[in-house]
């Protein structure tokens, strides 16, 4: 019947809304004051990292058992992209954080699990993702690193590159060829610890955008590491770190919508102050035109994020193109909404005392990091619904 308020199909529950009025309290008030310091200088966004440990929102999917919050992909995703609409860098707590430990739940021991989950969950270390090297970008299954067993022990050798807050995070979740022959089947996953012996970085990118978030290449030169910490059985690496990118496509498409986000509000509260020809330039249609687009492609974006999301937390069958459709569509929303938004402020939108230039140099790297769109692209047309 017409007007049934409780008619709950394409809404997010109350929990789901009082979590996002919380996170955007929160990084209204600890993170986004610290956004354009911690671009201009490059520096990992520490006050970011506090805020969201003192209030548990630094890795909400670690499940209850192991001491976190146990929250659903949704409800990761609504954290992600409240963050994202203030400071893109500090989003990436949440969201490498997920991606780095998924690995572990999806194909860990409950010993392994144990150990790893709970002081992620505590906050007493950030979690990283290696599976890109210099020449296995795309082509993840042409990884060199080797890992070769060696009594109850195996021994990593390798460079892993663009990999997000390395040198900060304590775990990392490593791809390692175990056996050449056998190309993808022969990929292992292994947990690494900053302190394992033979474990360096490399210097920081100089990067584009997100620069708050230390990208590092991890280098492995005789890692010794005890047999137990390879994640699942030998062999299965390959298929665990594409699972796990089914889950967390998601979590990017959820950190592009924040950005968008962050910079449609900019660029609407901006066209209501500032005036030419008399009036406030959100008075003329060419304006209110841009606007309109803008907050479409968001909503759209979102839709399709929550229900990638909805299906994420249900283990879909069609999970594998709803995640690249959510990422690849979302990012490219990004990329077209802050560039609008750099447009609609005009010379000011180009200069630094601003955030949405800011907001446009981060929104790229959502189009090209955890698979770019047109991998994406392959994807989806390999999984046609």
């Amino acid at each position: 019947m017409a007007g049934s308020a409780d008619f709950d199909l394409y809404r997010p529950s109350e929990e789901h809304d009082m979590l996002r009025d919380s996170v955007r309290a929160l990084a209204e008030a600890k993170i986004a004051p610290y956004a354009a310091a911690v671009d201009e200088e490059a520096r990992f966004p520490r006050e970011a990292l506090d805020a969201l440990v003192a209030n548990d929102l630094h890795a909400v999917h670690v499940p209850e058992e192991y001491g976190g919050a146990g929250a659903d992909a949704l409800a990761t995703v609504i954290v992600i992209e409240e963050v994202a609409r203030v400071c893109a860098s500090s989003s990436l707590i949440p969201a490498v954080n997920k991606l780095g430990s998924l690995p572990v739940i999806l194909s860990g021991s409950e010993a392994l699990k144990k150990k790893y989950m709970t002081p992620l969950a505590k906050g007493d270390g950030m979690f990283s993702y290696c599976l890109s090297e210099p020449d296995a970008g795309s082509d993840a299954a042409g990884m060199k690193t080797r890992a070769v067993r060696d009594g109850d022990a195996y021994v990593l050798n390798g460079v892993k590159r663009w990999i997000t807050n390395a040198g900060e995070s304590e775990y990392y979740t490593v791809m390692a060829v175990t056996d050449p022959e056998k190309r993808s089947r022969g990929i292992s996953a292994f947990v690494v610890e900053k302190s394992d012996e033979g474990v360096s970085f490399g210097a920081p990118e100089k990067k584009l955008g997100i620069k708050g978030s230390p990208t590092r290449e991890v280098y492995l030169d005789n890692v010794r590491i005890p047999a137990d910490r390879m994640i699942g059985e030998e062999g299965t690496g390959f298929a665990t770190a594409m699972k796990t990118l089914d889950h967390t496509r998601i979590t990017i498409a959820a950190q592009a919508l924040g950005i968008a986000q962050g910079a449609l509000d900019y660029a609407k509260g901006y066209v209501r102050e500032r005036k030419q020809f008399g009036k406030p330039i959100a008075d003329f249609q060419g304006i209110q035109f841009m606007l309109a687009d803008m907050a479409m492609k968001i909503e759209a974006a979102r839709q399709l994020t929550y229900a990638a999301a909805a299906k994420s937390e249900r283990g879909d069958s069609d999970l594998t193109f709803q995640g690249a459709a959510a990422k690849c569509f979302a990012s490219d929303v990004a990329m077209e909404v802050t560039t609008d938004a750099v447009q609609l402020l005009g010379g000011y939108g180009y200069t630094r005392d601003y955030p949405v230039e800011r907001m446009m140099r981060d929104a790229k790297i959502t189009q090209i990091y955890e698979g770019t769109n047109q991998v994406q692209r392959i994807v989806m047309a390999r999984n046609l619904p």
